[in-house]
């Protein structure tokens, strides 16, 4: 079982690398990959008190998974951002990556996202506001895309208070 001493941190250059598409032969890896994020996303919270989604390359398995714990666990494999809004928002980010840093980026305030659930059932879901940062959040972990890379300008980082 993968724990906070296995995530990733800022620097690390798997962050930043492109992450392979999960394979319906995959599947039966999936579940313990998804045990693996959701045990480092319970210790994030019990530590820095925040987290609601991780994504696989957080952990070094560089596939495209996202696992996400809002009102119940989900598991996207493959997600594909389909359509995203015109509408944008001003938000300060988080990265378990580096749990004390934030970064003010712009997102989309509200995205479509196509994928498959852990059964590889194809799924389309329509988010908005907080849930669709956090979609933009992750997708970007997938493509090696860090919050501070999308840093509005050299004064959108802070310290976590």
């Amino acid at each position: 079982m993968k724990t906070l001493a296995d995530l990733l941190l800022l620097g690390d250059p798997r962050l930043y690398e492109a992450c392979a598409p999960v394979t319906e032969a995959e599947l039966p890896l999936v579940a313990g990959w998804v045990a693996d994020l959701d045990n480092v996303m319970n210790e994030v919270r019990a530590k820095y008190h925040f987290g609601r989604g991780i994504a696989a390359p957080q952990l070094g398995v560089m596939k495209r998974l996202v696992y996400l714990n809002l009102d119940r666990p989900m598991v996207l494999l493959n997600p594909v951002l389909t359509e995203c809004s015109a509408a944008q928002f001003e938000v300060w980010d988080d990265c378990m990556c580096f749990p004390n840093l934030l970064v003010k980026v712009r997102r989309h305030v509200t995205v479509t996202v196509r994928y498959h659930d852990e059964h590889w059932q194809p799924q389309v879901w329509t988010v908005h506001d907080a849930v669709a940062e956090l979609l933009q959040h992750e997708c970007d972990h997938l493509n090696g895309v860090l919050c501070t890379m999308r840093a509005l300008d050299q004064h959108s980082y802070r310290w976590r208070p």
